[in-house]
């Protein structure tokens, strides 16, 4: 039987938390279910300990941070993930992770944006940051993933213990789909339902501020993961800008045999130069980008011989 560990983060969700713990070992009784408290001032922890849920203090405030120590603390076959809000249903919660069980996914998503998000979530500004960030993702990585942010998912061992949490608030999610995508881990989604938050319960999200860590994640990881896309698109745009001031120069250079506007020759060359040095960063860095994936997947490959050796030594 492979061994499942339900990871609930958690901050301030003493009005549902008993209810999410008590869900889960009901509906995955072999589960361990671990409940990780975020500095939280209300009675979270203590709730959850009395449900039966593991409870573990994390001091560094942000969903990142706890991410982190999670997926380094825990060890498992398989991790659900969900929030501590009863926002998404245990059962379906487990439907995701039997795509990992099952072998058909290491990272399996639940896409609340097929069911009923849009009916449920009553923050129009959220289902507005959901669609923007799910179209920029699939343009920049070329994918067809339907739900980009969601915060039910399901993970195999290899996924866990291979991602570096660099984010560290609520665009972990995020970084997590584009993560999958760049290093061409098995994605599969499935429809969950999502139901909004009981009332007297708060969401801890801010939607501009969130929303412009988000975009910002996402333009960051776009420069790392795909540098010769990201500086090759600088780079045209410098070049297209430079040659559009250069043509009154070279027009008047033709039929005069002069230069008369040096300070535009001058911008313009200046951006030309500019929009060559971004190209040669492209292709610099696309080439550190290539060697760094090829270590990465020599990496995956050592910790899938330890963990089969660990196997054979029990």
């Amino acid at each position: 039987m492979k061994k499942i560990a339900v990871l609930i983060p958690c901050y301030n969700e003493s009005l549902t938390i008993k209810k999410v713990v008590e869900d889960f070992k009901n509906v995955i009784p072999e589960a361990d279910i671990y409940v990780y408290d975020n500095n939280s001032n209300d009675d979270t922890a203590k709730i959850a300990k009395e449900a039966g849920a593991i409870v573990v203090p994390e001091y560094r405030q942000g969903k990142g941070h706890v991410v982190r120590s999670m997926f380094r603390d825990i060890e498992a076959d398989c991790y659900i993930m969900v929030d501590g809000d009863d926002t998404y249903p245990a059962k379906d919660a487990y439907n995701v992770a039997k795509l990992v069980l099952e072998n058909k996914a290491d990272m399996a998503i639940g896409d609340r944006l097929s069911s009923t998000y849009f009916t449920e979530n009553k923050r129009p500004f959220h289902n507005v940051g959901n669609k923007l960030v799910r179209t920029l993702i699939n343009k920049i990585f070329k994918s067809e993933v339907k739900d980009i942010m969601t915060g039910c998912r399901a993970f195999n061992r290899k996924f866990v213990k291979s991602f570096p949490v660099l984010s560290n608030g609520f665009e972990i999610e995020t970084e997590m789909s584009i993560h999958a995508l760049d290093k061409r881990f098995l994605i599969a989604e499935t429809p969950i339902a999502y139901r909004d938050r009981p009332e007297g319960s708060e969401s801890k999200l801010n939607t501009f501020q969130d929303g412009y860590r988000v975009l910002k994640t996402i333009l960051k990881l776009y420069k790392d993961y795909k540098p010769l896309s990201f500086f090759g698109l600088i780079a045209l745009l410098l070049f297209l800008l430079g040659s559009v001031m250069m043509i009154p120069v070279l027009s008047g250079y033709i039929k005069t045999g002069l230069v008369a506007k040096f300070p535009t020759l001058i911008v313009a060359i200046g951006l030309l130069t500019s929009s060559l040095v971004s190209l040669a960063c492209g292709l610099m860095l696309d080439t550190v980008k290539k060697h760094s994936d090829q270590f990465y997947e020599t990496s995956l490959n050592m910790l899938e011989m330890n963990k089969d050796n660990s196997m054979r030594g029990r």
